[in-house]
């Protein structure tokens, strides 16, 4: 049996520097395009089924956030469908990845991925339902199509909600969100969603970076450039992805702003708001904390308001920031939801951790809240 490792594939990335042990498999995450990040991996590993694996990516102390291994166990899977954890340590320099080979071929990544293939068949699958008109705002630096989601009569004068995800290509279950999302969204039996539709127009761009997808990026695009540092002046020579659609939001209005992520090291459902613009009022951080109450309701308490980031001072607010950028110039209720790349620490799942299936129930579960919102 001869053991072979690529990543040349959608969203693949890892470089094999020694692979002729299954015991002692050394590798490395290959930077992102132009800059110094890296983090995702995604990997294929065939050929030697029934041995067991030792797999060491050696450069993982230079990783963007090292404290994101802490605790972190990696995914693998036989079917592309059902990633399960794996024994994972990291000694300060090393993460070691530790797995028997069930069968013949084997995935691994840093977060179950979502393909450009995936993606089609979710914004086809809207197309599908009737409810919703499929665009293209631009094209991005590799070429690829910037797509847009639009429900409702954005000329009807109804508020305008965006939904946006994937600024960082790495945080897929951004993407796993966004299915749950317009899963439930567009399906004509559900009271709650059918009074959403109703009342708001919706834009939604389930994939801001597909050009960093693609390349198996961790947070930037084509260029090398942080898009969710792009908000106070894009330009399409850097950062087209943003460019078009903050270019759009000035044609529809901005009445609420959700941008989805996902966080290396924090294991919790968390929203970051928007307190230190300088607009920043009261009636804004009620609506804030309204939008984050009910969130925690719908979901039974997965979505969590006890731990997250830092909040700025009045005043010190980083508006290149998307939630930031967006609140300032629309004046309306803009937050960046955040998920686990490790587990939920409240709801711990020793199968699968925080997990496609727990992200798409996460955005299915929003609709309760947006509806308050309005």
């Amino acid at each position: 049996m001869t053991l072979h490792i690529s990543s040349a594939f959608d969203g693949g990335n890892i470089i094999v520097k020694e692979a002729s042990d299954p015991q002692n498999i050394r590798l490395d995450i290959r930077k992102d395009h132009q800059s110094d990040f890296y983090q995702w991996f995604y990997f294929r590993v065939t050929g030697v089924e029934g041995t067991d694996l030792k797999m060491v990516i050696e450069n993982a102390g230079g990783a963007a956030y090292t404290g994101g291994w802490d605790d972190y166990r990696a995914v693998v899977s036989y079917d592309l469908n059902d990633w399960v954890r794996v024994p994972t340590s990291y000694d300060g320099k090393h993460l070691t990845i530790e797995t028997k080979m069930r069968r013949n071929t084997l995935w691994v990544a840093y977060f179950a991925p979502y393909t450009e293939e995936r993606h089609m068949a979710l914004i086809s699958g809207a197309q599908g339902s009737g409810l919703a008109k499929v665009s293209i705002l631009g094209e991005t630096l590799d070429g690829r199509p910037l797509d847009l989601i639009t429900i409702g009569d954005i000329e009807s004068g109804k508020p305008v909600f965006w939904i946006t995800a994937r600024q960082h290509p790495g945080e897929t279950m951004a993407e796993w969100w966004m299915e749950g999302f317009l899963e439930r969204l567009l399906d004509p039996t559900d009271e709650m969603a059918l009074k959403l539709l109703d009342q708001v127009s919706l834009c939604i761009v389930p994939n801001m970076n597909p050009d960093g997808s693609a390349r198996g990026h961790l947070r930037t695009n084509a260029a090398g450039v942080n898009l969710n540092r792009e908000w106070q002046t894009p330009t399409m020579e850097k950062s087209p992805e943003v460019f078009l659609v903050l270019e759009k939001m000035r044609e529809t209005g901005c009445h609420l702003a959700l941008d989805v992520h996902g966080d290396e090291a924090l294991p919790y459902n968390f929203i970051a708001g928007a307190e230190g613009i300088p607009r920043w009022n009261d009636d804004m951080a009620a609506e804030l904390a309204a939008f984050k109450h009910d969130y925690v309701q719908s979901t039974g308490g997965v979505f969590q308001t006890k731990i997250g980031y830092p909040i700025s001072k009045p005043g010190t607010a980083n508006l290149t920031i998307c939630t930031n950028a967006l609140a300032q110039e629309f004046d309306c209720l803009a937050m960046t939801l955040e998920m686990p790349f490790k587990d939920d620490a409240n709801h711990p799942d020793t199968r699968v951790g925080w997990s496609p299936a727990h992200a798409k129930r996460l955005g299915a579960n929003v609709i309760e809240p947006l509806l308050k919102a309005i």
